[in-house]
C-alpha cells in the first residue's frame, strides 16, 4: 500500500470503498443555560415587546432592546447600534435612510444574500451589479468604478464570508463621487478591518442574527452608524415613521413610510447573551479553520480561504477555490466523490448561489405590475442584467467555488483532518475519477 499525501489510502467510496467519514458532523448550537435564563426571564416579567410608535421613551423599544444597543455599540466602537427583527429589515431601512429613491441606481453584489440585491426597489430604485474580487470574493473596487453612472446615489457592499470588504477603496470612491454606503456585514460580527470591527467602516453597517449566524436569536440584525441623522432615520423607519414625523418634528420626510422593524424582549434578551459569547465562538472558529487552511495547503488545484491583509476573518463560511484545470476532472465530479467520503456541503451545492441578476425577478425585469422601477418616467439610465456582465462571478458559480459551512464549534481538529484526508484521498485517486 502505498503512502498518500493525506496518510489514508484506499478504494474511493464511491466505488464501494470505506468512507473516510462514517458519522455526521454535529451540529453547530451557540445557545446554553445563560440565554434559558434570560428569556426566562422576559417571560416572567410578561413583557415581550415594548415599542409605541408615538414620541417618548419607548420609541426606541423596552429595556432589553436598548440594553443590547447600548452593549452592541460598545463593543463594536460604534456611535449608534439600532436594532431589527432581521437583517433584511436593517438592509430596507438603511436603504430608506440614506435617501435612495426612485430613478436612483444602487451598486449592489450578484454574489450574496438576495435582499443585498434587491434592496434598493424598496424604493423604486435600480439595482446595478459589480463583479467581485476573484480571491477574496467581496465588490472589486475597480468594478464598482466601472458601474459608476450619473444616476449612481448608493453603494451596497458585502463583507463575504467572513471577512471585510475592501473599503478604504470603497469609501474613497465613495467621497469622490458623493455616494453613500451600506455595508451588508450579516457575515463579519467579530471580525476586523484595519483595526476596527469589520462593518464599521460603511456609513451603514448591517449584522444579521438570524439562526444560521455566528451569534443569534432566531431573527434579528444590528444596523450602527456614527452618523446621528442617519440613526434617527434608521429608528424612524423601523418604528411607523408616518406616524410621528409630525411630533418629532422631522423635516426631511423622504423615505419617512416606515415600517414595522422592531425587535422583540425575547430576541433582545437572547442576542445579548450571545454577544457576550461572540468572542469566544470566533477563536473557536479561526483555530479550526487555521488547522484546515494548513492541511489543505500544497493540494493540486485546491486553494484555501485568502485573508485580506489587516483584516480579521471569522469564517462563516469556508469558501475552497477549486482548479479544474488543475485537477482535471469537473467539480461537480470532485465534489460527488467528496460527499461519498461523508463530507458535507453547503445546501445549495457547490457554487453557493447563482448571480442575482440571471434570477427571474432581473432577468424579466418584473418587479412591480406597472413595470416600474424600469419603466418609470423617473429613470434616465439604462442597466445590463445579461449573461456575462460579472465574469468573475460567473466563474465562481459555474465551476470554482466549493462552499461549505466546515469551520464551527463544536467540530475539533479532527473532524478538520476528516475533510482533509478526504479532499487528499479524492485527490489521490484521479485516475480513476477520469
Amino acid at each position: 500500500m502505498t503512502q498518500t499525501m493525506t496518510g489514508r489510502s484506499g478504494k474511493l467510496a464511491l466505488f464501494g470503498g470505506d468512507p473516510v467519514r462514517k458519522t455526521a458532523f454535529p451540529s453547530y448550537n451557540s445557545l446554553g443555560e445563560e440565554e434559558k435564563k434570560a428569556v426566562m426571564e422576559v417571560m416572567d416579567e410578561g413583557v415581550l415587546s415594548d415599542f409605541i410608535a408615538s414620541q417618548g421613551e419607548f420609541f426606541n423599544g423596552g429595556k432589553r432592546v436598548r440594553r443590547l444597543e447600548e452593549a452592541w455599540a460598545e463593543k463594536f466602537g460604534v456611535k449608534h447600534a439600532v436594532a431589527m427583527n432581521s437583517a433584511t429589515s436593517g438592509i430596507f431601512a438603511a436603504v430608506g435612510a440614506v435617501g435612495v429613491g426612485a430613478g436612483d441606481e444602487v451598486i449592489v453584489s450578484p454574489y450574496n444574500m438576495s435582499c443585498s440585491a434587491s434592496c434598493p426597489f424598496v424604493y423604486n430604485a435600480i439595482p446595478v451589479f459589480a463583479d467581485i474580487e476573484p480571491e477574496y470574493f467581496c465588490l472589486d473596487p475597480q468594478s464598482i468604478r466601472e458601474r459608476l453612472t450619473p444616476q449612481t446615489k448608493a453603494i451596497v457592499a458585502v463583507s463575504s464570508f467572513g471577512q471585510s470588504a475592501d473599503y478604504e477603496a470603497i469609501m474613497a470612491i465613495a467621497e469622490e463621487h458623493q455616494l453613500m454606503v451600506i455595508d451588508d456585514a450579516a457575515h463579519v460580527a467579530g471580525g476586523t478591518y484595519k483595526g476596527r470591527s469589520a462593518g464599521t467602516a460603511a456609513h451603514v453597517g448591517i449584522y444579521s442574527l438570524n439562526a444560521h449566524k455566528i451569534i443569534q436569536c432566531g431573527e434579528g440584525g444590528i444596523a450602527v452608524t456614527d452618523d446621528d441623522e442617519l440613526a434617527l432615520r434608521l429608528r424612524l423607519i423601523r418604528n411607523h415613521a408616518e406616524a410621528v414625523t409630525g411630533e418629532m418634528e422631522i423635516e426631511n420626510l423622504d423615505n419617512m413610510l416606515g415600517w414595522n422593524y422592531r425587535m422583540t424582549e425575547l430576541e433582545a434578551a437572547v442576542a445579548y447573551e450571545q454577544l457576550q459569547k461572540m468572542d469566544r465562538l470566533n477563536a473557536e472558529r479561526r483555530a479550526l479553520a487555521e488547522h484546515l487552511t494548513r492541511r489543505l495547503q500544497g493540494m493540486p488545484g485546491i486553494v484555501a480561504p485568502q485573508v485580506r491583509e489587516d483584516c480579521g476573518h471569522v469564517y462563516y463560511l469556508f469558501p475552497i477555490l477549486f482548479k479544474e484545470q488543475a485537477v482535471g476532472i469537473s467539480r461537480a465530479r470532485f465534489v460527488e466523490a467528496l460527499i461519498a467520503e461523508g463530507i458535507p456541503f453547503y445546501a445549495r451545492a457547490a457554487g453557493y448561489v447563482k448571480p442575482y441578476y440571471l434570477e427571474p425577478m432581473f432577468a424579466k425585469r418584473t418587479v412591480y405590475a406597472n413595470g416600474c422601477p424600469f419603466d418609470c418616467s423617473c429613470y434616465q439610465g439604462q442597466v445590463d442584467y445579461s449573461p456575462g456582465i460579472c465574469p468573475v462571478t460567473e466563474r465562481l458559480y459555474e465551476s470554482e467555488m466549493i462552499m461549505n459551512t466546515y469551520c464551527y464549534p463544536p467540530m475539533t481538529t479532527a473532524d478538520m483532518d476528516d475533510i482533509a484526508d478526504a479532499f487528499g484521498k479524492v485527490l489521490d485517486n484521479l485516475e480513476l475519477l477520469r
